[in-house]
């Protein structure tokens, strides 16, 4: 039950940024989801003591921070104004592709077999039947976009595990949210994002959602399925989202899929999962599923472990 509730809570999320961004500028989306979510957050990071824990590590938090929500929450939700929900969250299965070049470029790389070179190989064809064969040439700025996004949920669980591994989970996702608002107020009055008119029920209600189900709850919903299964079957969650993300936007919102968005799909799951399969394999040959409950208290709401360890497969979350 846990698994399919995540499976949907981060598989809805490019549904209703699609919907909001129909009628709210990308930074006003931002600031919705964010705010809203750190007011459910906050108060519970308080009740914990873990805010002031948080606080005190500031400028890798504030690292985190950036690269994790302010830039990505942004382009995902500029690049939706072009892309179909479902292409969005089918190019954010990627991201496990991105973290090996992460880990490679700061200095942590892991040793990749042949059978995770097939799957660096596999994803990229994929992306390229997506980006060249299922996009239109005018979307190629939105695909650039999403490119950011990637690279910054590959990104943040690197720096947390590497400069903030022992820091507790809801303080992390509390604080950053919080922080994000504050970033957007002023982006948000002085670039004229601010509404002119009261949105539609549809958009307030996708903001809704976005901030409690697929922000707050589904980081609730994370740290609850982990000391269920364990962080090392959890990371399947990954193969999930992308299907219920096509599902979502072909039912809701009549998002044509094209066989190039079939091969595109079964490529890039594919590599993720090769990618990572040998990764998983040792991690679970270690017994770190005994530690499940332990890694549930420092798990990120993005579903990134906070462990001394890299993450073994980043999460695409949305």
């Amino acid at each position: 039950m846990l698994f399919a509730a995540l499976g949907v809570a981060w598989g809805i999320p490019y549904l209703f940024i699609k919907v909001a961004v129909s009628e709210l500028e990308p930074a006003m989306v931002v600031l919705g989801r964010s705010a809203l979510a750190a007011l459910l957050l906050m108060p519970l990071a308080f009740y914990r003591r873990e805010v002031w824990q948080v606080v005190r590590r500031w400028k890798p938090m504030l690292a985190y921070t950036v690269v994790e929500i302010i830039l990505p929450w942004y382009f995902l939700s500029s690049a939706e104004q072009r892309l179909p929900s479902s292409t969005a969250g089918l190019l954010l299965a990627t991201v496990p592709l991105a973290g090996v070049a992460i880990a490679f470029i700061m200095g942590r790389p892991e040793p990749l077999t042949r059978v995770n070179w097939l799957g660096i190989a596999l994803g990229m064809l994929g992306v390229a039947a997506l980006v060249g064969l299922d996009v239109a040439g005018s979307d190629l700025i939105a695909v650039a976009e999403m490119a950011v996004v990637v690279v910054g949920y590959a990104l943040g669980p690197a720096i947390l595990s590497r400069w903030m591994p022992d820091l507790p989970g809801v303080g992390v996702v509390a604080v950053s949210l919080a922080v994000t608002a504050v970033v957007y107020v002023p982006f948000v009055l002085f670039t004229g994002a601010w509404p002119a008119a009261w949105p539609s029920t549809p958009v307030i209600v996708s903001i809704v959602v976005l901030a409690v189900i697929c922000s707050a709850l589904a980081f609730l919903l994370m740290v609850a399925l982990i000391g269920e299964i364990g962080p090392v079957k959890a990371t399947a969650i990954t193969y999930v989202n992308p299907a219920v993300a096509i599902l979502a936007g072909v039912l809701v919102l009549g998002e044509r899929v094209t066989v190039w968005t079939i091969v595109g799909f079964v490529l890039v799951l594919s590599g993720s999962y090769l990618v990572t399969r040998k990764r998983r394999e040792q991690v679970a040959a270690e017994g770190v599923e005994e530690a499940s409950a332990e890694q549930a208290s420092l798990m990120l709401g993005d579903g990134a472990p906070t462990t001394e360890t890299e993450p073994d497969a980043p999460i695409a979350r949305p």
